[in-house]
């Protein structure tokens, strides 16, 4: 596998997915087609899933900003990885959220919940 990045813009986030385990989604998702948009994304987060070999999986979430066009594919991204690495390997998602920005730790509570995956938080 090689890495897989797309640069950000003002309505698309960027990306970094490695395949060494090291995940990085951030910015603003506010774009008309996400699922254009993420479509390889989840193409290649499947892949790894695939093909990883027991290795420390980390997923750092520094989104300041998303849509709900966006979030249903934020969720089906870790949704993936929390269903297909068991929980006795390692699998850790950091949410990042600007201090005080509540609806951002909020949204990242939420996903945490829902997927009975706990979080670590980080307010920046």
């Amino acid at each position: 596998m090689e890495k897989f990045t797309i640069k950000g813009s003002q309505k698309t986030p960027s990306i970094e997915l490695d395949e060494s385990g090291l995940f990085k989604i951030g910015g603003r998702s506010i774009h008309e087609d996400p699922e254009k948009f993420y479509k390889p994304v989840v193409k290649w987060i499947n892949e790894y899933c695939e093909t990883r070999k027991d290795r420390p999986t980390t997923v750092d979430v520094e989104l300041e900003y998303f849509n709900s066009g966006s979030a249903k594919f934020i969720l089906s991204i870790l949704q993936t990885l929390t269903s297909r690495i068991s929980p006795r390997e390692n699998l850790t998602i950091n949410w990042h959220y600007e201090d005080g920005d509540y609806d951002i730790l909020e949204r990242g509570e939420y996903y945490s919940s829902l997927l009975d995956k706990k979080f670590r938080f980080v307010a920046d």
